[in-house]
């Protein structure tokens, strides 16, 4: 039976779940996801979670903040007056607007943390920065680096 290694292209199935339960994130009813293992793609504590499993292997993994997201960085949470932002932008807690910084063509998704009448919370940490994940998942196929399904 095949075994995940590093350099082989991986399809998985999963469900993601915060450590209070919530999914944040699912294959269900759509394709696998795939990747190769060892090559960055995917968190390294997912990475880590399908190196060595067999094909057909069920497994929960858990992934501490360290090998998911990361910490979430208070550098990266900043308040603007509200009237920098374009009146026609309707602005919601929790909502996800996209920001372009100076020279940079790649917009950056930040969060509204907070909404006053004249200031604006946003956060440009990952959504899931600060969380520990767990991940159900299901090793559904494996290919080696030469392209040989195993």
């Amino acid at each position: 039976m095949a075994q995940a290694k590093s350099g082989d292209t991986v399809q998985v199935h999963y469900t993601g779940t915060l450590s209070d339960g919530t999914i944040f994130d699912s294959s269900e009813g759509r394709s696998p996801l795939e990747f190769t293992v060892g090559s960055g793609q995917v968190i390294k504590g997912f990475d880590d979670g399908i190196t060595g499993m067999n094909q057909g292997e069920k497994k929960t993994i858990n992934i501490p903040v360290e090998d998911a997201y990361g910490p979430a960085n208070e550098d990266m949470i900043f308040t603007l007056e509200r009237s920098d932002i374009p009146a026609d932008i309707p602005l919601e807690l929790g909502m996800t607007l996209n920001m372009h910084e100076d020279g940079n063509p790649r917009p950056i998704p930040v969060i509204i943390r907070s909404l006053t009448d004249t200031h604006v919370t946003l956060d440009a940490n990952h959504p899931l920065a600060g969380q520990d994940l767990t991940f159900a998942i299901e090793l559904v196929g494996v290919k080696s680096p030469s392209g040989l399904i195993l």
